[in-house]
């Protein structure tokens, strides 16, 4: 189990690889951005993308979960209180291998609640050749270890 304290600014965390196909992102664009270029392969070729891109939201759900899986669940991590930034640099395309960062930016206690901590955190999906995909800097609570 990862506490407060066992997360220092400058860390980073490599949060794994996956690939994404092409049926996870239409069947997510249905359901969450139903646009032409996320859900019908001949619209997606004619548009500016030249074929089908997953969702910026699709994206950013795919780092959560990795981020999630290798981090998240085996912490004190109490949720997050919004995000600073969330960016969208390159389209991800169907069949690409992904891999996630999890950076930790800065570390303060908290000042009201004795139990916790706050980071400053980045999440940074890349594509198969390095290339930055999505960024987003967030804030999150963390216990402190029990005493």
């Amino acid at each position: 189990m990862r506490y407060f304290e066992d997360f220092h600014p400058g860390e980073v965390f490599d949060c794994g690889s996956r690939v994404v196909t092409k049926e996870e992102i239409i069947t997510f664009a249905k359901q969450f951005d139903p646009q032409s270029f996320h859900v019908d392969e001949a619209a997606a070729a004619r548009s500016h993308f030249g074929g089908l891109v997953a969702s910026g939201w699709h994206s950013g759900s795919i780092a959560m979960g990795m981020v999630a899986t290798a981090l998240l669940l085996d912490s004190s991590c109490m949720g997050s209180p919004g995000m600073e930034r969330l960016r969208w640099l390159k389209p991800l395309r169907g069949g690409e291998t992904v891999n996630v960062k999890f950076r930790i930016l800065e570390s303060e206690l908290s000042k009201t609640r004795p139990d916790r901590g706050k980071l400053k955190v980045s999440l940074e999906l890349y594509d198969k050749a390095g290339n930055l995909l999505m960024d987003a800097i967030a804030t999150q609570f963390y216990g402190l270890r029990p005493k």
